[in-house]
């Protein structure tokens, strides 16, 4: 997916909100063909009860989509809907099997103050997404400097601050990739770019090759700042192969709104690997997003129609999944750390409250 500069908000009066007749919706998320409409039927009442809120047109659970600015994704990048059927039937989508059903997930470079906070915070992003996908095993692979991908770097232009290429990174994860892989992501707080003619990208991925690239850079607050203390002055001359520029650079400190976004960018990522196109039906975490706005208004989990596509490919069951996250959320500390660290480093979960009541609404309508 690729990510623009923040785009100027509209007048609210102009704002443009996009609603599916209950036909459309209907027929999206079961389908009409026969086969299909047997799978669904073999959800539970509960179940179909929570999947069918979204043709409520009063659903407090599931809302149309809105556009607040003209360039905004579905405004500026037209593409086809996708619904279940057209999922279900694509040859080209990924499925995980016995063999190939680990996510594996690799750290480049440093992400926050220490040693300690880097740990914490893939520790923190690999349990979400066990979650997330939940029936599917999420694996750390070990941590690697950036030197060792032997990637190309630059220092951007425009914002003075460094850029590894995601190109040269999506080779190396290529080699790095485990046999049992369903799919490998490399994470990075450092920025990237795709070729030298732009100006930077959020995340690039090969869907065929179960892989992709993602930096979270951006995601700090005070990234466009001119105080933002990534940047590099202006007469620093780099050297092709010379990395000491990567040592001690600067990576903003986990805040809540950090972590809530990357969690979100992470499982959206992963989504189209599994074949999920970018969602225009309803408020999703699969709608496509042109800007770190447009991003922050989605929410931090599927429609029904999307939830249902991610289910028939990993099977789990609605509410164990809602639960699993719910956990996640509501679980403080990292279980698997030292004590002394865990001590002074609780899980900063603020931002994620208004999903902790959702997931609770959504586990009683289905009233498992």
């Amino acid at each position: 997916m690729i990510f623009l500069q923040l785009a100027p908000m509209i007048d609210p009066k102009e704002m443009q909100t996009i609603r599916h007749s209950e036909d459309a919706l209907r027929t999206a998320l079961i389908s009409r063909r026969q086969d299909l409409m047997d799978r669904y039927n073999k959800y539970s009442p509960g179940e179909r009860r929570l999947l069918e809120d979204c043709l409520r047109s009063d659903s407090t659970l599931f809302h149309p989509i809105t556009l607040h600015s003209p360039s905004d994704w579905i405004l500026a990048h037209p593409e086809s809907t996708q619904d279940f059927e057209a999922f279900y039937k694509n040859p080209y989508r990924k499925t995980p099997n016995k063999g190939r059903n680990t996510v594996y997930i690799l750290t480049i470079g440093s992400f926050g103050t220490s040693e300690d906070s880097t740990r914490l915070y893939v520790e923190w992003l690999q349990e979400y997404c066990e979650a997330f996908y939940y029936g599917l095993a999420v694996r750390l692979l070990e941590p690697v400097s950036v030197s060792e991908t032997a990637c190309a770097f630059r220092i951007n232009e425009n914002t003075c601050n460094l850029q590894i290429h995601a190109g040269s990174l999506l080779h190396y994860l290529k080699k790095r990739k485990p046999k049992d892989a369903f799919c490998i992501v490399g994470i990075t707080m450092i920025d990237l770019y795709p070729e030298d003619s732009w100006n930077f990208v959020f995340g690039q991925a090969s869907l065929t090759e179960g892989m992709g690239i993602f930096s979270f850079a951006r995601y700090d607050d005070n990234f466009y700042s001119r105080e933002y203390k990534g940047r590099i002055q202006k007469s620093k001359k780099l050297t092709p192969g010379d990395y000491s520029i990567f040592n001690s650079y600067y990576t903003p400190p986990v805040t809540s709104a950090l972590l809530y976004r990357s969690c979100r960018t992470l499982t959206h990522e992963i989504g189209h690997i599994f074949g999920l196109k970018h969602c225009q039906w309803m408020q999703c975490v699969m709608q496509g997003s042109n800007h770190l706005e447009e991003s922050d208004r989605r929410p931090l989990d599927l429609c029904p129609i999307c939830l249902r596509k991610l289910q028939s490919a990993t099977g789990f069951k609605i509410a164990e999944r809602y639960k699993a996250l719910l956990r996640w959320i509501e679980s403080d500390l990292t279980t698997d750390i030292h004590m002394e660290v865990a001590k002074r480093a609780q899980k900063p979960t603020a931002a994620f409250e208004e999903s902790r009541k959702w997931l609770m609404e959504c586990l009683c309508l289905i009233g498992d």
